[in-house]
């Protein structure tokens, strides 16, 4: 398979995943600020998972355009994070009608901790296939947030039986952490760009 098709499949699925989560919104019969109120926690937990799936969409797009080659093994590494990331319209709307009861809220903490897991399986994979000295190896490093997040995560799924509230706060600490821009990819892509550059120019040179 081409890496664009897999791009574009990719692409659909969370763009579907987006529209699910805010069809699961619906529309107050009242037409004042008060009929909005009921349906706060749905929105305020769509904020919350939108943003998380946006992230994904991001760290993504920046991890496939390192891919040169698409393996059985990559696909199926994809198929796996673009599976539990199609549940969290479902965990989304459900923390949201239960005013987060502890039950969905460990369920939510359960899905992101199984797609943080998908999404280390795919990023191994592809540097598996790519060697240690590819773009992506080169870029995540050490990986540190990648580390941090299912522990976190892990962390916020027992503490919803004691206080929902802690958990809501990590998972919007692991989003925040998430959203601070990561140009490890980009700084990578450029100094290979530059370096190609400069042999071209010796080449050049030495031809002329």
């Amino acid at each position: 398979m081409q890496k664009g098709r897999l791009e574009a499949f990719s692409d659909g699925v969370l763009a579907i995943i987006i529209t699910i989560m805010v069809l699961e919104i619906k529309v107050p019969h009242g037409q004042d600020m008060q009929a909005l109120q009921p349906l706060l926690p749905v929105i305020i937990s769509y904020i919350l998972s939108f943003i998380y799936v946006a992230i994904y969409w991001n760290n993504h797009h920046h991890m496939l355009y390192t891919v040169k080659h698409v393996t059985g093994g990559i696909l199926w590494a994809n198929l796996h994070l673009l599976f539990w990331l199609s549940l969290v319209p479902f965990v989304t709307g459900w923390v949201g009608e239960n005013h987060l009861a502890p039950v969905p809220m460990a369920f939510y903490g359960v899905v992101l901790f199984m797609a943080a897991i998908a999404y280390w399986l795919l990023q191994n994979q592809i540097i598996q296939n790519h060697g240690p000295e590819s773009i992506l190896a080169k870029a995540i490093g050490k990986d540190i947030k990648g580390k941090i997040s299912p522990v976190l995560y892990f962390i916020a799924i027992c503490s919803t039986f004691f206080s929902t509230w802690i958990a809501a706060g990590i998972y919007v600490l692991v989003a925040f952490m998430w959203l601070i821009p990561d140009k490890r990819i980009e700084i990578i892509l450029k100094h290979n760009a530059n370096e190609k550059s400069e042999l071209g120019s010796k080449a050049a040179k030495h031809t002329s």
